[in-house]
């Protein structure tokens, strides 16, 4: 039986959404990931979350993310989003607040509007930021309690990194242009960098003000995205420890503009949407 699927992005950032009961001939999720995600062979996706229901966390479902390389990640913004999306498409879930386990804890969805057929506007809590280079982590000659202004050797070059940990590992680079530098050849060099054990996320940030910044986004395993959400709440909250920015801002992506807060009580809010691109089934 071909196992069926939809897909949703935010700000350009798909995902392909299928339930786990439609992948029982999949043994292997990373390299059903892998095909399905390929752009020239496959239905094309930045990654794909698996759906299934869950009864025993306290949770009103899991969802697992895995990216095009066939890892799987601790978390996706964007991912479980469009995961929330679907779970209120396919009206498997009808109420405002949803959470969703994943490998990095419980997460709460609060769907705040739906702007027309297939698109859904979420706040999303996804977590408290992690600073120590430990919980990141990030490789350091000493334990930090928090990566500020590190001088990080990239390909014989040092760059001044800001690192956290939101759900998955995060560094930051704050630039004055993104011409400045070749971004897109840093990013995989900074990615697979040996002073993070487990990959990173890359995050180059422009402040434009105190209310506002923008951003260019190198996923782990994904590569160049238009958005990403856990990179936008990383570099949100990095601009803000920074001192760089108030604790409630405008990020603006290649794919669009989210509004983040970092509230009092530690955790990220996201508000951005989820938006239906299609539905199919897998016949490979």
């Amino acid at each position: 039986m071909a196992p069926s699927f939809t897909k949703f992005h935010g700000f350009g950032n798909d995902y392909i959404v299928i339930e786990s009961g439609e992948l029982g001939g999949f043994a292997d999720l990373g390299e059903f990931a892998r095909r399905i995600c390929n752009r020239h062979y496959g239905a094309g996706a930045d990654g794909i979350a698996v759906v299934s229901r869950e009864n025993d966390s306290g949770a009103d479902f899991r969802v697992r993310i895995f990216n095009p390389d066939g890892s799987e990640a601790e978390l996706s913004g964007n991912g479980t989003r469009c995961a929330a999306a679907y779970v209120h498409h396919k009206k498997l879930w009808t109420r405002d607040e949803l959470r969703l386990s994943t490998r990095s804890g419980i997460k709460r969805y609060f769907l705040v509007e739906q702007a027309g057929p297939g698109k859904y506007i979420f706040d999303s809590e996804l977590g408290q930021p992690g600073f120590t280079s430990y919980s990141i982590p990030m490789l350091t000659d000493q334990p930090l309690e928090k990566v500020i202004d590190y001088p990080l050797a990239v390909n014989g070059d040092l760059l001044n990194v800001t690192a956290l940990q939101m759900g998955n590992p995060n560094c930051c680079i704050f630039v004055d242009s993104f011409d400045a530098l070749d971004w897109r050849r840093l990013g995989p060099a900074i990615e697979n960098h040996k002073q993070f054990p487990n990959r990173t996320n890359v995050v180059f940030v422009r402040v434009e003000d105190r209310h506002t910044i923008e951003l260019r986004i190198w996923e782990r395993g994904v590569g160049e995205t238009t958005a990403s959400g856990t990179c936008s709440c990383a570099a949100a909250v990095a601009a803000m420890i920074n001192e760089k920015t108030e604790r409630s801002i405008d990020v603006l992506m290649p794919g669009g503009r989210a509004r983040i807060q970092w509230r009092e009580d530690g955790e990220v809010v996201i508000n951005a949407p989820a938006e239906l691109v299609y539905s199919g089934d897998w016949l490979s």
